[in-house]
């Protein structure tokens, strides 16, 4: 049985990439992979009060320019919002933008969307595999200012790490 290490502030993002690839070694379903992802990142980074996955599917309500909506996947935390349109709080800017959103204080973001009231900073991270757009990766604390560039950088890495263990056929 796999155990992760206790939660930290400064995780060792190199050990956690190679978890990363441990854990998912042999599996390749994205719902399996995305729920395994989630409860690492959750149990293994302090702060937190939820980590998941928003993944692309069909809009309600279609643009030529957004065509597709997040909704809501595997995930640790709270009950969380279900649909986000593209362009729309953090998660939707993040996969509209197809790069990284870090935000120091939720309520100083344009559009942020309050999922929980609880959440005070977000870190957003698009999942791209071969060019193209399967969703981001959300993770949320009630600690403003909780992600830095080092933490960027390493959930950047392990979200690579998750996009090459896992099909998304």
């Amino acid at each position: 049985m796999f155990e992760t290490t206790a939660a930290s502030d400064k995780p060792d993002y190199a050990l956690l990439s190679r978890q990363v690839s441990s854990i998912l070694e042999g599996e390749r379903n994205l719902s399996a992979n995305a729920a395994q992802f989630s409860a690492l990142v959750y149990h293994s980074i302090s702060d937190l009060n939820w980590a998941g996955f928003y993944l692309c599917t069909p809009a309600k309500n279609p643009t030529a320019e957004f065509p597709q909506d997040l909704l809501v996947g595997p995930f640790q935390g709270k009950v969380a919002c279900a649909r986000i349109p593209f362009k729309r709080g953090v998660c939707g800017t993040s996969a509209a933008q197809r790069q990284t959103i870090l935000v120091e204080d939720v309520h100083a973001f344009p559009g942020h969307i309050a999922c929980d009231s609880a959440s005070n900073s977000e870190i957003v991270i698009p999942v791209i595999k071969d060019g193209v757009l399967f969703g981001v990766f959300d993770i949320d604390s009630p600690r403003l200012r909780r992600f830095s560039t080092e933490d960027q950088q390493g959930l950047e890495a392990m979200v690579a790490a998750f996009v090459e263990a896992t099909d998304f056929s």
